[in-house]
């Protein structure tokens, strides 16, 4: 009876873990880079809470502000990369943790390297 019902929950946790992890790759790509550093560079920038340009905006980065990258996301609908992060302000040293839209936080920099292929 015990090992029945063993077997049963985990059929149910296999088959919920399958579903939770196909839902995410379906929704976005992400990559996990170590940490490391690029300052902004468009004059302003919406700092979103996720790799989306319809979620919660959580703040604005503005040109030369610092940010720590730790992860990429390649939002498929939308066809674009988003850089995650946390960015301190130099205006106000206030500190803002989300996605910025990759071309405004190129790691590169000046660099001609071509962005990502999804």
């Amino acid at each position: 009876m015990k090992s029945q019902l063993l077997a049963r929950t985990a059929a149910v946790a296999a088959l919920g873990l399958t579903l939770v992890t196909g839902a995410t790759i379906n929704a976005t790509h992400a990559s996990a880079v170590t940490k490391d550093t690029t300052k902004i560079s468009c004059k302003a920038v919406k700092v979103h809470k996720q790799p989306k340009k319809t979620s919660t905006v959580v703040g604005i980065a503005y040109k030369g502000d610092k940010m720590v990258y730790d992860q990429w996301a390649y939002k498929k609908s939308e066809k674009q990369w988003y850089t995650r992060g946390k960015i301190t302000r130099k205006s106000d040293r206030a500190k803002i943790y989300g996605y910025v839209i990759w071309n405004c936080a190129n790691p590169y920099g000046t660099n001609p390297a071509p962005t990502p292929k999804p």
